[in-house]
């Protein structure tokens, strides 16, 4: 490496946050960056990062795509044979993060993970493209495959039993909401005095709204 890890420095000088600027309802204040972030035509500003920890407290991360945000929480879809799908039946609180670095900010949230129901899976499963719904059908995902060959031999197999675009969602696949329980808004500030505004969901399920140093 030519040049130090310890050297590398980057100045955060977009913005600011205050609380007086911030929607009370930190979902809204969500779909509200993530609106910006798409408007400045971001790369996959849907992209998170989703940590889970199995039986043992072992944490796990990888980025999955988020596919709704309402006012129930995030909506994403995986396999649920895979390894965050394990994880989440043996623990369902999870951790996620949404990064995006030309604006400066970035979003973690907290809370609890359940399935969404099999008719909402469906609805979103008719909507991805054939291969996407294809792969879903011939990945048995976080498993051990001893080639590629195989992989692509048994979607081309799919591919020749379901010729046109009637495909069935797999019953080991469909949709999980995070319903969020702590939100934390962090805007990059010159000299590291960096902004974060934390909403914790109350008793009553209104949210508290608190500054935290950097």
């Amino acid at each position: 490496m030519s040049q130090s890890l310890a050297e590398l420095r980057q100045e955060y000088a977009r913005g600011a946050l205050n609380k007086a600027d911030v929607d009370p309802d930190p979902l809204k204040q969500f779909q509200r960056w993530l609106g910006e972030a798409i408007t400045a035509q971001l790369p996959e500003p849907n992209a998170m990062t989703l940590a889970t920890a199995d039986r043992t407290g072992r944490p796990y991360a990888r980025v999955v795509l988020l596919k709704e945000c309402d006012a129930d929480g995030f909506v994403f879809y995986t396999n649920y044979r895979s390894d965050k799908g394990q994880q989440l039946a043996a623990s369902p609180h999870a951790a996620l993060l949404f990064l995006w670095l030309e604006l400066e900010r970035q979003i973690r949230v907290e809370g609890i993970v359940d399935k969404i129901s099999p008719a909402e899976s469906e609805a979103y499963f008719r909507t991805r493209p054939r291969e996407s719904r294809l792969g879903s059908l011939a990945s048995r995902q976080s498993q051990v495959v001893a080639s590629r060959r195989i992989l692509d031999e048994r979607f081309q197999t799919l591919d020749a039993q379901y010729p046109d675009d009637n495909i069935p969602m797999p019953h080991h696949w469909g949709g999980y909401r995070m319903r969020p329980e702590m939100l934390e808004f962090w805007q990059g500030r010159h000299g590291r005095m960096h902004d974060r505004l934390r909403y914790r969901r109350r008793t009553d399920g209104g949210w508290l709204l608190e500054r935290l140093e950097p």
